[in-house]
């Protein structure tokens, strides 16, 4: 049977209603640490669905009412009694909470008993030791008929009563003292039978044989007194108390013995990582040293080669000013829709109260009107928005970078003209690791967290270029983002003019899924700076970041200290956050990870909203949309639809709440309607068309974008 062992572990999450942490493991039994509350579960892949049900659900009664104490300390009993008065009790008390599981205990131990677990088939259950007997009758007494005499009933009926662990360990010892007497009985019984059995089997020649010794002791065996003071010699209980394994409780032990060959031992165990926690100030790189080092660096090269700026930067930053102009329309689009949808809201919850005082214009109406108060309407306060942007800044993103940073530049002047508090952000691991001391020495920077085995792994190279902010004045945010137009336009291969990237800047890797990691610190401290009420994550790239990898511990000869290196995250791997208590699959291709990191950010802060923007090209379109809408259906069809008709999709199954698709050649043309002074009517057409068009496109998408923020 194939087992889903995630939804197992939230079943026992469910039944516990806690956040129990759930380990599913290559282990023989089950086993439950009450001081951590993990719960950890044997791979039973031979159980069948009720059997695992019900063994999730005992398990989940012990993690429920079994307390955290020292109980061999208060009394002297052996622990398989106390275990077998425990199950009753806890199994009573979690069919008692949920009245469901009593129909699943009885399936599960009616396919216990059919199948024989207790190996109870060749043995006659009344001359079983009242142990074996009790913990067949609690567990299978529906199935099998077992007595018991009046004072066996009366322990039976105070085990069934128990409602305390106290309780439990009283009637434990009781049980535990009639099995030891009622052995006690059976081996004196055993033991006359047999001295019975000898006296009347002896023969003359044996008699005179043994009244030929000389000390008047039979030569050929011990004398009764000498075994009973060897048997006293070698006893290690001072208390007299009989050795735990003479009572044995052979159900018990074989019921443990038949749920261990229920686990798979061939599976693979499965190894559980959780997300580092990251000093965000060691990966991010300020706002003000990003740009003083552009800065900085661009001065120092026209030093060098002896020009200006003017003749370097001027086409590029004459661009910028063009598109700045050209973008306004679009901006204040934006804008309008924004404020609508914010009034709308506000409007939808307003509520009205009657002030207690007359109107006198409805005073004329009181024969048939009998409301005649006037009434005031209270609007409900907006809420405080904020938005944090990532950009994609790895290599692929060469050909679109320009067109993708111009949509962002629209969103970054939306945000400041509407007063919304932003960060952006662009992930590279390309920036210098080195910070300087107060003296101005360079020194390296520490890693960002602490490494350990069974955290994922994030490279140390990995940093976050704080881009743009909304703590700086319009003149310097505008001058910031002349500097990246720059930059962007020099990963251009139609650029005219040459200019190198400053350092730490030139395109890099992908690593977007540290980011998605880096965001669990980010998120929040913005949201608390701000303090802010609705919180938009929006992620500009062109696609998923690189697989990750985990901390490992390897022990190695040739060192004293354990060596903490980084393997491969294979199908065995599960991540799971404590925090809310969720577990993910990562049995998965290496370009899933990014969407599972971002459901693991969407479960854990319920109030983000994680809007995806690709900017494609045309020959990417539809690769796209198959990763995530397969290769037909509904909603293949409906996006392909979109894009041929639109230039632009939403895609609503991804990691993200909704991931926009938009078409570069689309967002680079201009919506302006611009003809020659001697164009004819078909040239005024042709354009006047073509800009509606754009203009279309573009509002769709950004109308939907606005819904999503608003």
């Amino acid at each position: 049977m194939s087992v889903n062992y995630e939804i197992k572990s939230q079943l026992a999450k469910l039944l516990a209603t806690e956040d129990l942490v759930v380990e599913h493991k290559k282990v023989e039994t089950a086993q439950f640490n009450v001081h951590t509350r993990v719960l950890t579960l044997p791979l039973w892949e031979r159980a069948s669905s009720v059997v695992y049900d019900m063994l999730v659900g005992h398990e989940v009664g012990h993690a429920l009412y079994t307390p955290d104490r020292d109980w061999l300390k208060e009394v002297k009993i052996p622990p398989q009694f106390v275990n077998i008065v425990e199950d009753v009790r806890i199994e009573k008390l979690i069919k008692r909470r949920y009245m469901g599981l009593s129909k699943t205990f009885y399936k599960g131990y009616k396919e216990l008993s059919d199948k024989d677990f207790f190996q109870i088939e060749d043995e006659d259950v009344d001359s079983m030791n009242l142990g074996d007997r009790a913990n067949l009758y609690f567990k299978i007494g529906n199935f099998i008929d077992v007595s018991f005499t009046e004072k066996e009933q009366s322990i039976i009926d105070r085990i069934a009563k128990c409602e305390t662990f106290d309780e439990v360990l009283v009637s434990a010892e009781e049980l535990y003292k009639y099995c030891k007497e009622e052995f006690s009985n059976r081996e004196e019984d055993q033991n006359q039978e047999e001295e019975s059995s000898e006296n009347g089997q002896g023969n003359s020649a044996d008699s005179d044989f043994e009244s030929e010794s000389e000390d008047g002791q039979p030569s050929n065996q011990q004398s009764k007194s000498q075994i009973e003071d060897d048997s006293s010699d070698d006893s290690d209980d001072d208390s007299g108390d009989l050795k735990d394994d003479d009572i044995d409780v052979k159900t018990a032990n074989s019921l443990e013995e038949a749920i261990k060959e229920l686990a798979s031992n061939s599976s693979s165990e499965n190894v559980y990582l959780e997300i580092p926690e990251l000093d965000i100030d060691k990966i991010i790189v300020t706002n003000q040293r990003v740009h003083n080092d552009a800065q900085t660096f661009w001065f120092n090269w026209l030093k060098d080669v002896q020009r200006t700026e003017q003749e370097i930067f001027g086409e590029v930053d004459k661009k910028f000013v063009e598109f700045k102009r050209s973008a306004q329309k679009e901006v204040n689009y934006l804008v309008k829709e924004f404020e609508c949808r914010k009034a709308a809201d506000s409007y939808a919850r307003a509520t009205t109260a009657r002030t207690g005082v007359l109107d006198c214009t409805k005073l004329h109406t009181y024969k048939y009107n009998e409301d005649l108060f006037k009434k005031v309407t209270t609007l409900a306060d907006g809420k405080n928005h904020g938005l944090v942007f990532v950009l994609d800044w790895s290599g692929s993103m060469c050909d679109v970078m320009m067109d993708t940073v111009k949509q962002l530049f629209n969103l970054v002047w939306f945000c400041k003209k509407v007063n919304i508090p932003f960060e952006v952000y662009a992930f590279t691991n390309e920036y210098p690791l080195f910070t300087h001391d107060e003296d101005g020495k360079a020194v390296m920077r520490e890693l960002a967290y602490k490494k350990r085995d069974g955290v994922i792994n994030v490279g140390e190279w990995f940093s976050l270029m704080n881009f743009f902010t909304s703590k700086v004045n319009n003149r310097t945010l505008e001058e910031q983002m002349k500097n990246i137009f720059r930059v962007a336009e020099s990963f251009s291969r139609y650029s005219r003019n040459y200019y190198p990237c400053p350092p730490g800047m030139s395109l890099s890797g992908t690593p977007l899924n540290e980011t998605m990691i880096a965001l669990h610190q980010i998120l929040p401290k913005f949201k608390n700076e701000h303090k802010l009420q609705k919180i938009q994550c929006v992620v500009l790239t062109d696609g998923e970041g690189y697989d990750l990898k985990r901390h490992v511990t390897v022990e190695r000869r040739w060192e004293d200290e354990p060596y903490i290196g980084c393997v491969s995250i294979d199908k065995r791997c599960i991540l799971r956050d404590r925090k809310t208590g969720n577990t993910y699959s990562l049995d998965c291709e290496w370009y899933q990870q990014t969407d599972i990191l971002l459901r693991n950010l969407r479960d854990k802060f319920t109030d983000i909203n994680f809007i995806g923007i690709r900017v494609v090209e045309s020959r990417d379109a539809g690769s796209f949309i198959r990763r995530y809408c397969g290769y037909y259906g509904d909603s293949f069809d409906s996006a392909m639809k979109d894009w041929r008709k639109e230039k632009a999709f939403s895609i609503k199954n991804s990691g993200y709440n909704t991931y926009f698709g938009m078409s570069s050649n689309i967002l680079s043309k201009n919506s302006e309607f611009e003809v020659k002074e001697d164009a004819t009517k078909t040239q005024i057409k042709t354009a006047f068309v073509k800009s509606l068009k754009t203009k279309k496109m573009n509002k769709k998408i950004l109308g939907e974008f606005i819904e999503l923020i608003a």
